[in-house]
């Protein structure tokens, strides 16, 4: 019985100096029925030539000239040229343990349509990696053991961009690369959310994400703090926002201005509460700041936390337990 095949789509623009590790650990995968579609997203070094090398020993690896701009098109053309019955991602200047497309496969083979394969993951770097980044791989890893990643989807993109498989018919159903919003990977991680795609648990490690510093997510205007905030806000007012229910913002930082702005603009009515006693009973952008609490006042409300404190987390997290309020129902953790 012939092997499915898996598509694997990279995007890429001048990483000739990790493309050759890139793509010899594909080439040393113990799943050998894949084909790669390579997207060279206008480059201006040597990485094309290189790809090109490869492609002409191994007529698996097809190179693509992206017609358009930017990773969301490559991403696109890719999956438009891509033959595989499954679709997974890979980043250019990544490594895949040898096992990855392997286990990846089998899991989605068992557990069927529907469902997203994932795997943990683990930063390196030359220069080290930094308290930041350590945090968000142990949390991710986290949640990918227990495959609960959607609990805590409001926070930051629960679902790797460079390790997730999927069948092709299911990335479809969820509109695949077409919307044009960024950070594309926190958009798509959303929509897998909203059509119920399971997440399957996975306790091994099947990716080296390498962090450096002219790292496209390090530099690139698209994936700025106030992107990944319209994006919670567009799909929280979309999945979770219901009219009947108060809705209460709960932090007056940068991100809860940037909330409570995005929301007025929206003309979402909202009450706002703070911890900060210097802010209790100001207004800001014409709303009145009040102290937390005043949520005690208001029935059945949806409470939307931009406090990023862990202290204050936890204390908030026990306010809520209290009157056995539940995550991602009556409150979401935007930080």
């Amino acid at each position: 019985m012939q092997k499915p095949l898996i598509s694997i789509l990279i995007p890429f623009k001048n990483t000739a100096k990790y493309l050759p590790e890139c793509l010899e650990s594909i080439l040393k995968q113990t799943y050998t029925n894949w084909e790669l579609l390579i997207v060279d997203d206008h480059s201006t070094d040597e990485s094309s030539i290189l790809v090109k090398t490869y492609s002409k020993k191994d007529k698996r690896i097809k190179l693509v000239k992206n017609n358009g701009e930017g990773i969301i098109d490559a991403l696109r053309l890719g999956l438009d040229k891509s033959n595989g019955t499954y679709i997974t991602r890979m980043d250019s200047d990544d490594i895949m343990p040898p096992n990855k497309l392997e286990i990846l496969l089998n899991n989605l083979f068992h557990h069927g349509k529907h469902h997203l394969a994932t795997g943990l993951v683990s930063y390196f770097s030359e220069d080290g990696i930094n308290d930041g980044y350590k945090s968000y791989e142990k949390w991710l890893n986290n949640l990918t053991i227990k495959g609960n990643n959607y609990t805590e989807i409001y926070k930051e993109c629960v679902i790797p961009s460079p390790c997730w498989m999927i069948h092709k018919a299911d990335l479809i159903a969820c509109d695949a690369f077409n919307p044009n919003d960024y950070p594309e990977d926190y958009d798509l991680t959303f929509r897998f959310y909203k059509h119920q795609i399971k997440v399957i648990p996975c306790n091994q490690l099947l990716h080296y994400w390498r962090d450096y510093s002219t790292r496209t997510s390090r530099t690139h205007k698209h994936y700025e703090q106030n992107y990944f905030l319209d994006i919670k806000l567009k799909y929280f007012l979309e999945l979770e926002y219901d009219s009947s229910r108060p809705l209460v913002l709960w932090g007056a930082g940068f991100k809860g201005k940037t909330i409570a702005k995005l929301l007025i603009e929206k003309q979402v009515e909202f009450s706002w509460i703070c911890n900060n006693p210097k802010k209790i009973g100001k207004h800001i952008y014409g709303k009145e700041l009040f102290q937390p609490q005043y949520l005690n006042e208001i029935e059945h409300a949806k409470s939307i936390i931009t406090v990023a404190n862990k202290q204050s987390q936890k204390t908030i997290r026990t306010f809520f337990g209290k009157t056995n309020k539940q995550a991602m129902n009556d409150y979401f953790f935007f930080c």
